[in-house]
């Protein structure tokens, strides 16, 4: 899945906080040579890249939605993910929802939950 996933990728959560989990991933991703899209409410460009309130609001296709919030929020942004028309959705460690993972399974999307693409794509090498 990972290789398959895609090259644009929106980071939810993604600021210009570097104290924050988000702030490395999403380098570690450009490393890979993953284009990285930053959700945040701040809108903020991050690592370059231009960031946006929400994941409606990004103009463009992503192919995977990489989300940092808690587990509360993350079922409605796997919603919005297959709304957007994304092939995948990660939640990162220690974000779980498993209604959301079925939800986002059965509309045909990939989905990865509780693991950190910075961890597992450096591994594929």
């Amino acid at each position: 899945m990972l290789r398959e996933s895609g090259d644009t990728w929106a980071v939810v959560g993604l600021s210009n906080n570097t104290a924050r989990a988000a702030h490395g991933v999403a380098a570690v991703l450009q490393r890979f040579g993953k284009r990285i899209v930053p959700v945040h409410p701040k809108a903020e460009t991050v690592h370059g890249e231009r960031g946006y309130a929400s994941l409606a609001d990004v103009p463009f296709p992503v192919d995977v939605v990489d989300v940092f919030v808690n587990s509360e929020l993350a079922g409605a942004v796997a919603d919005e993910a297959v709304a957007k028309g994304a092939r995948a959705v990660w939640f990162q460690l220690g974000v779980i929802d498993r209604a959301a993972y079925e939800r986002t399974r059965a509309a045909g999307l990939d989905m990865v939950m509780d693991r950190c693409p910075a961890i597992e794509i450096p591994r594929l090498g």
